[in-house]
């Protein structure tokens, strides 16, 4: 072939459609996986390169998503949410493979989220990670919405929108927690979250896990729900806050591992053994979970599918395309924090 191969030569040899080819060479997930591998071996035989920046002034897009992060407190300096940080990994690999860049940023509630990206074309779309009380943002995302900002999150859905938003099932995962707990013979039941609307996720997993409790003719005695933030210092304190007013309780879930971690840490000190006194059960295994000591039974969600899903339905907004709204499936993961003989 003579002179420098174009998109429409790829297009011939492949007998697809020009369009197609560049949804391919993006990795587009709106082609087939066959497609896009047959397009790409033509385009290395006709050793074929991508000129992005034209390809970007004849689309209007920028092909950069960005992943706007809200600022979680930590005990170190990150201010990131260990189990974002888990998602950031998958979300960035998820954005390669699509022919993507990733813009990544903190974000403050007072700053305008779709002016300083989608409007001024740093970015074709958004994800957003940890955006704390629900309450408190709903505004920000109803001014997303009416600005018809293309954006995802993970979380709670988002009212009348339930595409935008992917998230675990919160709720199973809060009966998994209770079902294991009362197969270790447990009794007395204690909860260390916000159950409440402002936290949407935690009172999804309180109101599982107090269904099951029901179920069985047993409940949580209000006395014995302590509310917490997602942090070790937060579990700390609201359990400390237990032990202190003399509240009995052989068992414990926490709405999250970071206020589960600190919850142990609170036991330990009141000379309690964790499972032999209290089982302690959290919510998210993050990589930390396995490290404690007792290793931490935990509700897993799978942070590299949460990512790869988040990019995909993104870029099918993006493209004009019908998003279906799906929900993830948790697993309990047994370690030690509830059976002394588990691995």
């Amino acid at each position: 072939m003579k002179g420098k191969a174009t998109s429409f030569d790829i297009a011939h040899f492949a007998g697809v459609s020009q369009s197609t080819v560049s949804r391919a060479l993006r990795n587009s997930p709106l082609v087939n996986e066959e497609t896009r591998k047959k397009v790409h071996e033509i385009a290395k035989q006709l050793n074929y390169k991508v000129d992005k920046n034209a390809s970007n002034l004849r689309t209007q897009q920028s092909s950069t998503l960005a992943l706007l992060l809200f600022e979680d407190p930590t005990a170190d300096d990150s201010q990131i949410n260990p189990f974002f940080l888990a998602m950031l990994g998958s979300i960035t690999r998820a954005c390669a493979r699509a022919g993507y860049d990733l813009l990544v940023s903190f974000q403050q509630a007072s700053q305008d989220w779709h002016a300083d990206y989608e409007d001024s074309h740093r970015a074709d779309g958004l994800i957003l990670l940890g955006y704390g009380d629900f309450i408190d943002y709903q505004e920000k995302l109803d001014k997303l919405m009416a600005n018809q900002t293309k954006f995802v999150c993970w979380g709670a859905q988002v009212p009348n929108r339930p595409d935008l938003s992917l998230r675990c099932d919160n709720y199973l995962g809060g009966r998994l927690a209770g079902q294991h707990l009362l197969g270790q013979q447990r009794r007395q039941f204690a909860f260390i979250g916000d159950a409440s609307e402002h936290s949407p996720e935690f009172n999804e997993r309180f109101n599982g896990f107090k269904d099951v409790l029901v179920e069985h003719n047993m409940c949580i005695d209000t006395r014995k729900i302590a509310n917490a933030i997602s942090t070790e210092s937060s579990g700390y304190h609201a359990t400390h806050s237990l032990i202190s007013n003399k509240i009995q309780f052989d068992a414990l879930f926490a709405a999250s591992d970071l206020i589960a971690i600190g919850a142990i840490r609170a036991l330990k000190e009141a000379g309690l053994s964790v499972p032999e006194d209290v089982s302690v059960i959290g919510f998210d295994d993050i990589p930390v979970a396995s490290f404690v000591n007792p290793p931490l039974t935990t509700i897993s969600q799978s942070t590299s599918k949460a990512g790869e899903m988040l990019v995909e339905n993104l870029l099918k907004l993006i493209a004009g395309h019908e998003v279906v709204h799906d929900i993830l499936t948790p697993e309990l993961v047994i370690r030690q924090s509830t059976s002394p003989l588990a691995d």
